[in-house]
């Protein structure tokens, strides 16, 4: 019997990342924070968070014109006809009728009004402040999301490359092995069965290759999406590398950092304090407001007015203080107070809602890391056990030990425990990211680490 060549994997990897890297073209790979970078001016959920966030900063100085003094002017033209007519001109003592004509009345004022009590005015320039906070927590939230959503976006295609060079490998040696097969059946060494069994796990690696493949374009598809560039070609991670450290905080730290530092949290929290203030507001239906104006105003009048021919300019600026006292207003107001009560019972159950969930996730994330970093572990040791088998039962299938099917299984389970390692690997990195936006302390920084360990 012909012995097989020797172990085929260090040889068939490099030739697959070859063949990916020539049919991703020659474009220059980027690296995570390239890529997220330009995804923060093409993703159109983040675009849209951002203009959300300078939307909701200007909303909340408009709270700034309840408080602050107002200026109008106010300007009328008036044309009068005037034809004075008595009902009874014969009665003795009736004077004569004035002779018809038109006269004009002109007026202008520039009034200054200036706040001095306004309960509902105050409440609401005080949510403008809360609400400045929320458009900020609101922001971060968009961009832990982004982060996020990016480094899966490319962690899948690393892990669609992969896998694609890995089936590449073993459809490689699964042929050699049904070349293998074909010979020794034609010298009578080994029956058809093991020709039969090559035959079948090579048709079923070419079909994982079809699908594969297929899943590697629609992962750089989503990716190009997300970053609005074409054809993105992420850097690999390199390979026997630490990807990241055991947390070494507790996981009751963390669920404590996470319901400080959330902005999930916060935006719940914010919103409870608004929701308050909008009580304040509705309360404030029942008291009375205070204004202080100062006008600067005159009156024109042109051909005369009504009891004079004369023509007059009447210059009146006056200074008030005006108090409105509300009495009655058909219960709104008393029903408007109801309603944001009951709005802040439920924004405080929106408030516990969004801490159980933040230290839900947290808790789930930091268990992730903890399995993950075992996980891969385990599976590196398989690694090295599986491939230990193949190369035992090449060897038993050399000597007549074996048969095909044992090498084909062997080499199976090889390429299974690498891609499940693979995997493993990229699952650590993004559980280390969501375990940080859990915990409301992912930023941009926290990419660099993992920049580091990219292949340039």
């Amino acid at each position: 019997m012909k012995p097989l060549r020797a172990p085929l994997l260090s040889r068939l990897l490099p030739l697959a990342a070859a063949a990916l890297a020539l049919a991703s073209g020659t474009a220059r790979a980027q690296s995570l924070l390239e890529l997220y970078e330009s995804a923060r001016g093409h993703d159109a959920s983040f675009v849209g968070a951002k203009a959300q966030f300078e939307a909701n900063l200007a909303k909340a100085n408009q709270a700034l014109g309840g408080i602050l003094p107002n200026i109008a002017l106010s300007t009328t033209a008036t044309r009068t006809y005037f034809d004075l007519r008595y009902d009874r001109p014969e009665l003795p003592g009736t004077p004569a009728a004035p002779t018809p004509r038109t006269y004009g009345t002109y007026s202008g004022a520039v009034v200054l009004t200036q706040p001095l009590y306004r309960p509902a005015a105050w409440a609401a320039y005080r949510q403008g402040g809360q609400q400045l906070q929320l458009a900020a927590a609101q922001y971060e939230a968009a961009e832990q999301d982004l982060l996020v959503r990016v480094s899966q976006a490319y962690f899948d295609v690393l892990n669609a490359e992969d896998t694609l060079s890995f089936v590449q490998a073993q459809k490689k040696a699964v042929g050699e092995q049904l070349a293998a097969a074909k010979r020794n059946f034609e010298v009578g060494a080994t029956p058809i069965t093991g020709v039969r069994d090559a035959q079948a796990r090579y048709d079923l690696t070419v079909t994982q290759e079809i699908a594969a493949d297929n899943d590697l374009r629609v992962k750089r598809l989503a990716l190009d999406l997300l970053v609005g560039t074409s054809n993105a070609r992420p850097l690999r991670l390199r390979a026997a590398t630490s990807l990241v450290d055991a947390p070494k905080d507790s996981l009751d730290q963390w669920v404590s950092t996470s319901e400080a530092s959330s902005p999930l949290v916060r935006q719940a929290q914010i919103a409870l304090e608004v929701a308050r203030l909008e009580i304040d507001k509705a309360v404030a239906g029942h008291k009375p407001t205070v204004d202080a104006q100062i006008a600067y105003a005159g009156t024109r009048n042109i051909n005369g007015t009504a009891v004079s021919n004369l023509d007059t300019h009447v210059f009146a600026p006056y200074a008030q203080v005006v108090m409105s006292v509300p009495l009655f207003s058909g219960f709104a107001t008393t029903n408007r107070v109801k309603e944001t009560q009951a709005l802040e019972n439920k924004a405080q159950a929106d408030l516990e809602a969004a801490r159980r969930s933040v230290a839900q996730a947290t808790r789930s994330a930091y268990l992730g890391v903890m399995a993950g970093l075992s996980q891969v572990k385990a599976y590196e040791s398989a690694e090295a056990s599986t491939q230990s088998s193949v190369d035992a039962n090449r060897l038993g299938y050399s000597v007549g030990v074996n048969i095909s099917i044992d090498v084909l299984n062997a080499q199976s389970q090889l390429f299974q425990t690498k891609r499940d390692l693979a995997k493993a690997r990229y699952d650590l990195v993004m559980t280390h990211l969501k375990l940080r936006q859990a915990a409301g302390t992912l930023t941009p920084q926290d990419l660099e680490p993992i920049n580091a360990l990219l292949v340039r």
